[in-house]
């Protein structure tokens, strides 16, 4: 990863990505992509478990990591959308496209 600022638990890198920072029980913290988190439970730890089935025990309630994954999700929204209004994008814009099936006809 590149270098970042780490803010309230989210970590911006300097190519724009942003993941999930949480702690493991023994205080070591690491960053989360929340894309890949399918289950939240707390029995009373949260446990984290991943599409791929690996689970993560975490310090942060249930409640903390749903409003950190919120506040992520919202963060890329916002940035899009801030990119689209400056006109910063560097990707073109998107347009439907004639299927090759109907052009033929």
């Amino acid at each position: 990863m590149s270098s970042a600022e780490d803010t309230d638990g989210l970590f911006f890198t300097k190519d724009g990505h942003t993941v999930v920072i949480v702690t493991r029980l023994n205080g070591e913290r690491f960053a989360l992509n929340p894309d890949l988190v399918q289950r939240i439970d707390s029995v009373p730890d949260t446990i984290l478990t991943l599409v791929d089935g690996t689970k993560y025990l975490v310090k942060e309630s249930m409640t903390e990591v749903i409003d950190l994954i919120n506040a992520q999700r919202a963060t890329v929204i916002a940035r899009a959308q801030q990119m689209a209004n400056d006109g910063t994008s560097s990707l073109p814009d998107l347009t439907l496209v004639t299927p090759i099936a109907e052009e033929e006809k």
